[in-house]
């Protein structure tokens, strides 16, 4: 009866992992298209994005609901404790990337209703930057793979340097020309809110570390040790 309990439990877990990942995939892809309708200055593809949240937040219900019954019924200890608890987590930081792009993509809804101030490459490199973070994050997570979890917390200082590259540069132009402020604004929150996906992608990472060793390293090597949970 117990090797029964337990290979149930092993399926649950397995299931798990595989509708987070169906998750990260839902959102990774709200991310691609919401940048893209920026880049393409497509409103449509953009309204496309703010319609798209709803099958990520029904996700984002029925894996806390998974995780909480995994939790009840098993009552896991040691490594596969973590994992349920991570899952928890990790639920909530891809709901949140979800969010992200929606904000992504009521910026761009404001952005096209003007003159375009630059070409756009910075924001374009750190949507391809954040999309990665995340894929290698939710692989680190389901193979419990320290490396690449370490792979990703190194690429969050060269999103964080692109955000800061954007604002400067911007910057320039609204001193420069007036005029362009408010668009500029525009891309400059939209930067902000690929940083802070590149951050939860982080988060995943951290919890991927966890899972094996049992290390919190949420904060170490960051300056301050501003929390990545808003």
């Amino acid at each position: 009866m117990r090797n029964r309990a337990t290979r149930h439990f092993e399926e649950e877990l397995e299931h798990l992992k595989e509708r987070l990942l169906v998750m990260a995939g839902a959102a990774e892809e709200q991310v691609r298209v919401a940048v893209q309708s920026l880049v393409d200055r497509d409103d449509a593809m953009a309204e496309q994005v703010l319609t798209g949240d709803d099958p990520i937040n029904q996700l984002h219900l029925e894996i806390d609901e998974r995780c909480f019954q995994l939790l009840a019924l098993h009552q896991p200890v040691a490594t596969d404790l973590r994992m349920v608890v991570s899952g928890v987590k990790i639920n909530s930081d891809l709901e949140r990337i979800g969010d992200f792009a929606v904000n992504i993509a009521e910026a761009t809804l404001g952005y096209v209703e003007h003159p375009a101030v630059k070409p756009l490459i910075d924001i374009p490199r750190m949507a391809g930057i954040a999309q990665g973070m995340l894929r290698d994050a939710l692989n680190a997570f389901v193979r419990q793979d320290m490396t690449l979890a370490q792979d990703v917390l190194d690429r969050d200082d060269s999103l964080d340097k692109l955000k800061d590259q954007v604002f400067r540069e911007l910057l320039g132009f609204m001193l420069a020309n007036p005029a362009v402020t408010e668009q500029a604004l525009d891309l400059i929150l939209i930067s902000r809110h690929l940083e802070r996906i590149g951050d939860h992608a982080t988060n995943i990472a951290e919890e991927a570390i966890f899972i094996v060793s049992g290390l919190d390293v949420r904060h170490h090597g960051r300056e301050g040790g501003t929390p990545h949970d808003a």
